[in-house]
């Protein structure tokens, strides 16, 4: 039945698996017939505390009995509270602003560097470098900021000023005088977990401070604490002056942000959103922050990294006829599979023994789990991945 309304009234831009789930605890869903399943994706790195979080349901549900929606023409007390958390967490001196979803921060993050570089009596500076296999979002904007080029059929004309660098090493010579930024992910997500060399990466970013080019980082998938610390830019110790983050930050719901170093950039009515740092999303991602952090403190955050990652190991290493390599950092995860097709068939036979897991790039396993996840749900996923690719 729900197969049939999905065919009939919602439009077919997703391959979708026929499978119905209708609830769920921290890593593990049920569908509608009682089956359960591990969940190795978490929405694609979005409901990081995991599914029906007790902690986060309370949250919620306190907040709408009180109030949903104002409008930013007010302020917003947990919106303030949570750009706090977000500056004292990230370290950096900066000021945030919110919307709902990653696409958004990253439209944020063009529209300050853009007036950043318009000064007066000078070369406008509109130009934007980005790096091929990049993926920066589904609005025209940022779909051209992407570095795919099969992303950018049927959609154009396109806004002018993005250039794609092969590597890090390419960069500094594709800046000219039009060039005001250049936007990286530091571990690539669609573009097949593929982390960008640390040592690189602070080369970069040193040559574009000297240079006097903003340095933005995408941290949609990466940040709050999906690659180990706050921010993969900690990670890699460098001070982007643009950050975006989405996804995990919501625990589920839609939240983005665009943070910056520039404060003074933007002016009233230069943005806007109409839902962005609402009563709920805001509310939400401060109960997904206190969650989070006090597991990093704990200690407990950390151990869940190590064990995934030995299991993750043992997982590559019985099965090396299939795989080519083990990338990734925290709970940020890839396995390199030999071929598309081979890969094809591990994800269904993933599908059919109970493990949800991820397609990134040509030929990667994607594992994004719950920061939350289990020694458990760890350990039975882990068994159902095996038995899905014991006859491969």
């Amino acid at each position: 039945m729900i197969k049939q309304l999905d065919d009939k009234y919602v439009l077919p831009t997703y391959a979708r698996q026929n499978i119905n789930f209708v609830e769920g605890k921290n890593a593990t869903l049920k569908d509608d017939k009682g089956d359960e399943y591990i969940d190795f994706t978490s929405g694609i790195a979005v409901v990081s505390v995991g599914h029906s979080n007790d902690r986060l349901n309370r949250a919620i549900s306190d907040q709408i009995a009180k109030m949903i929606h104002i409008s930013n023409l007010y302020q917003i007390e947990p919106q303030a509270k949570c750009a706090e958390r977000l500056v004292t967490l990230s370290g950096y001196d900066m000021k945030c602003f919110f919307g709902n979803s990653g696409a958004e921060a990253n439209e944020g993050a063009i529209k300050i560097a853009r007036k950043y570089g318009e000064v007066d009596g000078e070369p406008k500076r509109y130009k934007i470098i980005t790096l091929e296999h990049s993926f920066h979002g589904r609005t025209i904007t940022t779909v051209k900021a992407t570095g795919q080029e099969s992303m950018h059929n049927y959609f154009g004309p396109f806004p002018d000023g993005f250039v794609y660098a092969q590597n890090i090493e390419q960069i500094e010579s594709l800046i000219d005088e039009h060039t005001v930024a250049v936007m990286i992910e530091l571990v690539q997500g669609e573009g097949g977990v593929q982390p960008l060399d640390r040592q690189k990466v602070k080369v970069l970013a040193d040559m574009l401070k000297k240079k006097g080019v903003l340095l933005i980082v995408d941290e949609v998938q990466t940040g709050v604490y999906r690659t180990g610390e706050f921010l993969a830019s900690n990670l890699y110790d460098i001070e982007p002056d643009i950050i975006t983050l989405a996804k995990g930050l919501g625990g589920g719901v839609p939240i983005g942000v665009v943070m910056t170093s520039k404060k003074d950039v933007l002016k009233a009515g230069d943005h806007g959103s109409t839902f962005g740092g609402n009563y709920l999303s805001t509310t939400a991602g401060n109960t997904v922050l206190d969650i989070l952090s006090e597991l990093k403190d704990s200690g407990e955050l950390d151990h869940t990294f190590i064990y995934f990652e030995e299991q993750l190991n043992k997982f590559y290493e019985t099965n090396k006829r299939l795989f080519l390599d083990s990338v990734g950092f925290g709970l940020m995860r890839g396995l390199r599979v030999k071929d598309a097709d081979t890969l094809s068939l591990i994800i269904s036979s993933c599908s059919k023994e109970g493990v949800m897991v991820l397609k990134a790039g040509k030929n990667t396993l994607r594992f994004l789990p719950a920061l939350t996840i289990s020694k458990k749900e760890i350990d039975e996923g882990f068994k159902r991945l095996n038995k899905a690719v014991k006859d491969l």
